[in-house]
Parts: structure tokens; sequence; C-alpha cells
């Protein structure tokens, strides 16, 4: 029978967090919950416990059913089957969305309290807002200027800036989607640090994450989705790596990562002495055809950047030498890169690698259009044909490929951002974070991709935070710290620790 959502408080009020009892007792029983789009069904009977001083670990695929849970958990979705019941008066529900959901122009400030601005006779009272902001940003060891424009911080901070703003409204249950994705090593042991102090103040975090080594680290609880369905919910020192992934993945997996035997082939991409200023310096490095060289490095190492300098997206300003198949070369502008066969994956699919409201044909064809436009005019049976072509080894998940690209989970999502440079029939790609944000069978079907790529002698350069995936995907790592290589490995000399030290700026 359908049940009509409780449309939850975002907040308990102004109280501090400190005000909060530690509590075991159950905040929200969800049962039976059930969601349909027309006819297809995303939901079906699912349970779900959140408990106070407990870090709930949601897992499962892409296209699992998760978002439309939480969704329906924070009152998006009001009309679906199933109960949802508070179980603790007024428990208030904040959820923190892989996908920030804040406004770049608009004031650290602004963004913190927007839609509960404190005001006095109708006006806001901008000091004491100020002053709230301040301190719920310092709590999570920022000193900013609060009055500054969210949009001139780094991806990493404007994470901590949404959490923050989840935090002043003290709720008692938090949902975590991939919190961690553009967040480094000390910034990501200061959130897990938090998550503690909100579990000792009786919180209950619902925590989303496709890193495995997050979920091990502050897993009290797990709960598996696959296909709309609840596969098991158990606790968690009940569920060993192997199982859980049999579980969101409906088989067993003995190997997350397929072996590369690669065949290295003539020399692709060479830099001396190539500067992206303020970025990356000095930098001295050769790629071949069929090598996938991995680029290590914290925050701020300069990898990101040297990436699209090469890429031409900094304009002349770069400084240097590239040489692609031993031809020199010097690309001011993308355009010019992409004619010469280099492909840039960005980390943020979103704001630069796919328009979203697009359909998938135009996405997949968006880097070859010129070729495919003869005249300047279009051809839209060659184009649904090209992009037929590049999807293909994709795997892709979709009912058509009219569908609009924002429609996809982010797993197919990547896809067909890599299928659009398939379409230039490219000698060198550049991946930045090619799995973020993305479940762990479609991150293997993108190993999988990689492995046949370089087997065609395409030359990989790949930036990974994950250190599993570095290591294994990599022919050789080079470490950046600040912007220099500090060292160079081998995959068979690579180890976490010689990398991490080389990254934080010893001497290899």
């Amino acid at each position: 029978m359908a049940a009509t959502a409780q449309v939850f408080s975002l907040q308990l009020g102004m109280s501090s967090l400190s005000r909060i009892q530690m509590s075991t007792a159950d905040l929200i029983r969800m049962r039976g919950i059930g969601k349909r789009f027309g006819r297809v069904t995303v939901l079906e009977g699912v349970d779900f416990t959140i408990r106070s001083g407990e870090v709930h670990i949601l897992a499962g695929e892409n296209g699992a059913g998760k978002s439309t849970l939480i969704k329906i958990l924070g009152g998006i979705y009001q009309d679906f089957e199933g109960t949802v019941e508070k179980c603790e008066g007024d428990v208030g529900v904040a959820v923190i969305h892989q996908e920030l959901s804040l406004i770049g122009p608009m004031s650290v400030a602004d963004n913190i309290f927007l839609g509960r601005s404190p005001t006095r006779a109708g006006f806001v009272c901008d000091v004491k807002q100020r002053e709230e902001a301040a301190r719920w940003v310092r709590e999570l060891g920022l000193e900013i200027d609060v009055q500054r424009p969210v949009e001139t911080f780094p991806i990493a901070v404007q994470q901590l800036i949404e959490i923050a703003k989840a935090l002043s409204q003290n709720a008692r249950v938090m949902v975590m989607d991939e919190p961690t994705s553009a967040l480094n090593a000390p910034e990501v042991k200061r959130l897990f640090d938090l998550i503690q102090t909100l579990k000792q103040r009786g919180c209950g975090i619902v925590y989303i994450s496709h890193k495995m080594d997050e979920i091990e680290r502050i897993a009290d609880h797990i709960t598996v989705l696959r296909d709309g369905k609840l596969v098991g919910s158990t606790p968690a020192r009940e569920l060993p790596p192997a199982k859980l992934i049999s579980w969101m993945v409906g088989r067993e997996w003995s190997e997350q990562f397929p072996r590369r035997t690669p065949t290295l082939g003539k020399e692709r991409l060479r830099l001396e002495s190539f500067d992206v200023p303020g970025a990356a310096r000095q930098i001295d490095l050769t790629v071949r055809g069929g090598e996938v060289v991995g680029l290590a490095g914290l925050q701020g190492s300069g990898a990101s950047e040297l990436l699209l300098g090469l890429f031409g997206a900094y304009g002349d300003v770069i400084t240097g030498e590239a040489w692609l198949d031993r031809e020199k070369k010097r690309f001011t502008s993308p355009a010019q890169a992409i004619a010469n066969g280099l492909g840039l994956l960005t980390n943020d699919r979103k704001a630069t690698g796919l328009v979203m409201s697009l359909s998938i044909i135009a996405n997949a064809t968006l880097a070859g259009l010129r070729e495919l436009s003869p005249g300047g005019w279009r051809q839209p049976d060659k184009e649904r044909e090209a992009a037929e072509k590049t999807t293909a080894p994709m795997k892709l998940r979709a009912a058509s490929l009219e569908m609009e690209v924002g429609a996809l989970s982010g797993g197919n999502q990547q896809k067909v951002a890599l299928a659009k440079w398939l379409q230039i029939r490219p000698k060198v790609l550049l991946l930045d974070e090619p799995t973020r944000g993305i479940d762990i069978a479609a991150k293997r079907e993108i190993y999988q991709l990689i492995d046949e790529l370089t087997g065609q002698g395409i030359a990989i350069l790949l930036i990974t935070s994950e250190m599993p995936e570095l290591m294994t995907l990599s022919d050789r790592i080079i470490v950046l710290h600040r912007g220099t290589i500090t060292a160079e490995f081998t995959r068979q000399e690579a180890s976490p620790e010689k990398i991490l030290a080389a990254a934080m700026g010893a001497a290899a």
C-alpha cells in the first residue's frame, strides 16, 4: 500500500550538537520501501534501519537503488510504497550529496545558512550569520574567510563546506554520499575523526562509498542493494570484503583487477623541461605505446594541471618541449591537442566531461563532430553510427542512445565520457580519476577497457587517488610533490610506503 512520506525537518533548532545525548536506539525505520517510475521498478520491498551511534554503509552498484532510497529518506520522493517511521520525535535528516549543492557566487556563510538565515525584523543578521558559519567551518579544521564566494575555493574545501552546512542543521541523521571523492589523505582522516565524534553524540550516519578501505575503516553495519532489492543487512564484522563484493555484483569475484601483460611499442609522448606556471615545473617524462604511466601525488601536487597544460587548456603560457610520435608539438588549445590525437578525461565529468542535457549520441561524438560534419553540415545517421561504434566496447546500460546523459548512472556517464575520446582514435589518452564515484562492476569494465586500449598501442597517462588502482594498472609510476618529480618507480619497485614518502617530498 502506498504511503506518504513524512516531511522531515532538516534541523533540530539552533542548539549545538553537544546537546544531543548519546543513545543506541533506532532513529528511523524504513519498511517495505518500493518505488516505481512509470513501468520501471527501482526499489522493491527494501527494509533499512538507522541507529544512533552507528555508521551504516549503504552499498551496491550504481543503479542499485541507493539514491532513490536516500531521496525517500530525505523527503524528496513522497509517493512510494511502504512506511518510514521516525522513532525519536523530530529526527532531522541532512543529506550531503556527491554532487555538491552549493551556489558558487554566494559566500560561504550564505551557503551554509541558505534558507535559514538568522533574521531580526525581517532583515538578515549578517554578523551573527558570519560568526555561526565561521564556528561550523572551524569544527572541520578550516580557517577560511566565510565572506568569500564558495567558487573561489578548491573542490576539496567546497566538500568540507558542504559538510559544515549539514552540521549546522543539527540533524540526528547524516547521509554522506561519496564524501571523500575530492579529499586528500589528511582531509579524509579529519572527516573520519568527525564521524566518530558524531557517533559519540548519538547521530546515525548513512555512508555511501565504493572504496573498500573506507568501508573497512568505519562501517558498523552494512546493507547491500542490488537491482532495487535488498540483498542483505548485517553487522560489518560479519561481512568480509569478498562476501561484500559477491553480494554487490551477484557472483563470486576473486580478482578485482585484470592482469595486464603490456607489450610496449615506440615512444608516443615525451616532455622535456615542461612547465605549467604555478603548478608543474621542469617535468621530464616519456610514455610508450601500450604503456600506462601513473602520476601520483597528494592534493596540490600539480598532476591534474600538468595534464590540462599538455592538453592546451592554459593557452600559450606553457613552456618547455613536447614531442608526439617524435614530432615536436606545442598545443595552445584543446582543439589542437584533439586534432593531433590527444584525449583528456577530466576528473569532473559533470562540469567538464559531458553536457548532461544532451543525448548519449551527442556526447559520444562531441570530440569528433568536425570530422562527422563535412562542410559544416551535421549528419545524424553518421553520428548515430559513430556513437554505436564507440559505446559498443563500453557495455553501456541505457534504454537507447537518445537518452540524456544526465539520466544515466555515474558509471555509465563515465563510459560515455570515455567513448567520446575513442571517436578521435587517440594516440595518447590522459585519464584523470577515470573511476571516481563509480561502482565496482563499472570499475572493472573500465580496467578491461584500459587493457584493450593499450593493446591497440595507445599510450596512457593515469591519475588516480586509489592506491591499489594506481599500483596495479600502472607499468611505471611518476610521483609529484608541489609540481616537481620526486621519484619514478617500476611496478615491481613501487610500494604504498615509497609512493607516499615521495608524494610528501622525500627523496627517492
